[in-house]
């Protein structure tokens, strides 16, 4: 089968709401060309500049890397509760260092946010996300932005992927944790407004909670902006329109694209575009609940991650795609998207797969992935077609 006809097949079970989508295949040939490798796992990458990047692995450190002369060094100064991975005797642990995020202002105030596993003595870890301020490669001025307890023995699904909105206000997703659906409480913990986990956060700069956020009611978690979350890492601003835009893992396939909505519940567990991994699981009904559609939802397992829309020269027919990497099946994905419509997805890399964490572009807009591996790579997508 040609690759062609691959990306047929594949497309058209990928769903997206109200119309079939349209596959597509695109006169321009990305490659990959290894730029950094042995990094242990790496989770996110922020350009300080066009050749230097801070790069959070999870397993264990923050990373200035230069992506020229090659050379790494470890930030000091992590704050003492990072959780001890122990992916070496278990590779299902999720835990580490995960999204690292500049401020607005970074030129000028040297800040940036971190979302870790953080542990408590006997009582296992939870998302935290911090502020601090880089210093002379250490982090200096540390503040707890946000804690999504309960701190428990699970070791999935923290979440912690963030970004900035054009209102200037800090978002924030946090996974539910759990592995096994039949673990649920009464109120799953994804519908409980009362948990912090399962959710999707608005804060500012500071950590305090706008006033325009939604309403959710008496004993509500504060600082809530949407609701029935199973397990969002990626998360990112559509420059062209303002719009926030999220992945979503499933269980057994349903793995989504989705978009933020102010107050929207995305239905977790009560409603999946796939299965359970606890089969006989029933979820309870609840009375007068709306949930919210997904974009997109592929049937099969791709276990989206770090998205990104291209704003790019290099790759003139991506421009304004929103690129969408993928650790199960190792690829990345190509939407184009009108009106906030995806009207086309392309598949790349199919036969050249690698645990794909996230895609990020640098300040003159080269577009670099970070492969999820003992070996860690941040990889340069490259336009072949310019070079024949």
């Amino acid at each position: 089968m040609n690759k062609f006809i691959i990306l047929i097949c594949i497309s058209i079970i990928g769903c997206k709401k109200n119309e079939t989508p349209i596959s597509v295949y695109s006169k321009t040939k990305p490659v990959k060309e290894t730029i950094i490798d042995s990094l242990k796992h790496p989770w996110s990458m922020a350009f300080l500049s066009e050749d230097e990047v801070l790069v959070s692995e999870k397993d264990r450190d923050l990373l200035r890397v230069n992506l020229s002369s090659k050379k790494k060094k470890i930030i000091k100064g992590f704050p003492g509760d990072l959780t001890d991975s122990i992916r070496t005797v278990w590779r299902g642990d999720n835990s580490g260092i995960f999204e690292v995020l500049l401020h607005p202002d970074f030129k000028t105030n040297n800040q940036l946010y971190i979302s870790y596993a953080a542990k408590k003595q006997g009582k296992g870890s939870a998302t935290k996300v911090i502020r601090a301020i880089l210093q002379n490669d250490s982090l200096t001025d540390i503040k707890t932005i946000l804690e999504a307890g309960p701190f428990t023995r699970e070791y999935f699904h923290y979440g912690g992927g963030m970004t900035f909105g054009s209102d200037g206000k800090l978002y924030i997703t946090m996974g539910e944790r759990l592995f096994r659906e039949i673990d649920e409480p009464e109120i799953p913990i994804a519908q409980d407004l009362k948990d912090k986990r399962g959710k999707i956060y608005r804060l500012n700069y500071d950590g305090s909670v706008p006033d325009d956020n939604p309403d959710f009611g008496d004993g509500a978690v504060p600082g809530v902006f949407a609701t029935g979350i199973r397990a969002a890492q990626g998360i990112t601003i559509d420059p062209k329109t303002g719009n926030i835009w999220f992945t979503e893992h499933g269980t057994r396939q349903g793995d989504e694209v989705n978009q933020l909505k102010a107050g929207a519940n995305y239905g977790w567990p009560i409603i999946t575009t796939g299965g359970y991994r606890s089969r006989d699981y029933v979820p309870p009904t609840i009375t007068d609940a709306i949930y919210t559609d997904p974009v997109w939802y592929w049937p099969h397992t791709v276990a989206p991650t770090g998205l990104l829309f291209y704003t790019g020269e290099e790759f003139p027919e991506w421009k304004n795609d929103l690129l969408v990497p993928g650790l199960s099946k190792g690829s990345l994905w190509r939407f184009n998207i009108e009106n906030d419509t995806i009207k086309s997805a392309e598949e790349l890399f199919i036969d050249d797969r690698v645990r794909s964490r996230k895609i990020a572009q640098s300040p003159k807009g080269k577009l670099y992935m970070l492969t999820d591996e003992d070996n860690g790579k941040i990889v340069r997508i490259k336009n072949n077609t310019l070079q024949n």
